[in-house]
């Protein structure tokens, strides 16, 4: 059901249990989340404007678990949370987020070849950078006890965020709910209960090689989206029957033409590869796998004996690509960062690391573009809230 022109759907002043559990997917990729931003904005425009937080699971993934999470210490207050984000988002610099000063650069840089070179444990992190400014901003921007507030008001049931172990090679979902959900265990994925701090934070948004890992308990865990090969299925496990994911694909497939000279792919180009392999493929391809259960579904005679259910599904995806946008930016990158990439073919990285505030504002007006032109789907999933 698609609400009318000018007929906003109204979010209740406190989620219900009785209507289907509605959950916000934001997946990871480093500034690239700038784009969720945007698209949340215009998701915030189609919906009233008094709304609160209009999602009772909010789940997140390296840089999307940084904006989940910002959403969740203003869930009393939707749009405030994404005025929040816009404020941080366009005011980002990379020295925000890393440091730039040329000692930090070359001891993260020695550490990380020497690391290869001896082949032995450090008893400091090896990583090529140093991403301290970025454990200050989240304390300046968070405040994570307004995540445990808001869910004792009844604006939030559960928040989730994913990490890596390095150990066991684990994809493990961090959640905080007021449901009583069990912790979970599936093939290289599992979910526990805990209390989120920042240091869940950084460790989601812990770049491989880029950004140094962080010990949580017993192990060390990276960046939430290597081996995160079911981005939805947290979601899903804390009990959603629709959800709105946000992706941050980065580029699109691309053949050499006919006659192009294809020279030796540099070292960044294929750090590049596969980190873009680890942010984008997954969410789409589990999208796809949901969409295929969804469509088996009504032929399945019992779908109670085979636990599973129908998820709804509406996702918002950018329609351009984001690592061409990071070429025609490739200036704004510090000197220092230039001179590890060292060619813009090495997009990929370049779109993870560009926290510059001209790239940051271009993904943010295609977020906003691209949630706007699904004005009608938006509508229609939230609906159910109107009723």
């Amino acid at each position: 059901m698609t609400s009318r022109a000018g007929n906003k759907p109204k979010i209740r002043q406190n989620l219900s249990h009785n209507s289907p559990q509605t959950a916000l997917v934001l997946s990871g990729g480093g500034a690239r989340a700038a784009y969720q931003v945007g698209a949340l904005r215009g998701i915030a425009t189609v919906i009233d404007k008094e709304s609160t937080n209009p999602f009772n699971i909010i789940s997140g993934t390296s840089a999307g678990a940084l904006n989940a999470t910002g959403l969740a210490t203003h869930a009393h207050k939707f749009r405030t949370g994404i005025r929040m984000l816009e404020y941080v988002w366009r005011h980002i610099r990379s020295d925000k987020i890393y440091r730039l000063d040329s000692n930090g650069l070359l001891s993260s840089a020695s550490n990380w070849v020497f690391s290869f070179i001896n082949n032995r444990g450090r008893q400091v992190p090896t990583s090529l950078l140093d991403n301290r400014p970025l454990a200050d901003l989240l304390a300046g921007v968070l405040k994570m006890e307004r995540v445990n507030e808001n869910m004792n008001a009844g604006f939030l049931d559960s928040l989730v965020i994913t990490a890596s172990g390095y150990s066991s090679g684990e994809s493990v979902s961090f959640f905080q709910s007021v449901n009583d959900i069990d912790n979970w265990q599936r093939p290289h994925r599992i979910g526990i209960r805990t209390d989120l701090r920042y240091m869940h934070l950084m460790a989601s948004s812990a770049i491989p090689t880029l950004f140094p890992a962080v010990k949580i308990n017993r192990e060390f865990f990276g960046d939430g989206a290597i081996r995160q090969l079911a981005p939805l299925s947290p979601a899903i496990h804390m009990g959603a029957d629709k959800i709105l994911a946000i992706g941050v694909s980065g580029a699109r497939t691309r053949r050499p033409a006919k006659g192009e000279q294809i020279a030796q792919p540099s070292l960044s180009q294929i750090i590049g590869h596969v980190l873009n392999s680890a942010f984008v493929d997954t969410l789409e391809s589990d999208i796809a796998v949901l969409q295929r259960y969804n469509g088996l579904l009504p032929y399945c005679k019992s779908k109670k004996d085979l636990d599973i259910r129908p998820v709804e599904l509406l996702e918002i995806t950018p329609s351009q690509d984001l690592n061409r946008i990071a070429e025609d930016h490739y200036n704004s990158l510090p000197k220092a960062i230039r001179m590890f990439i060292r060619d813009t073919n090495s997009s990929s990285i370049a779109s993870l690391l560009m926290f510059e505030k001209e790239y940051c504002e271009k993904l943010m007006e295609m977020g906003v573009a691209d949630a706007l032109a699904k004005r009608e789907q938006i509508q229609a999933f939230f609906s159910h809230q109107n009723e």
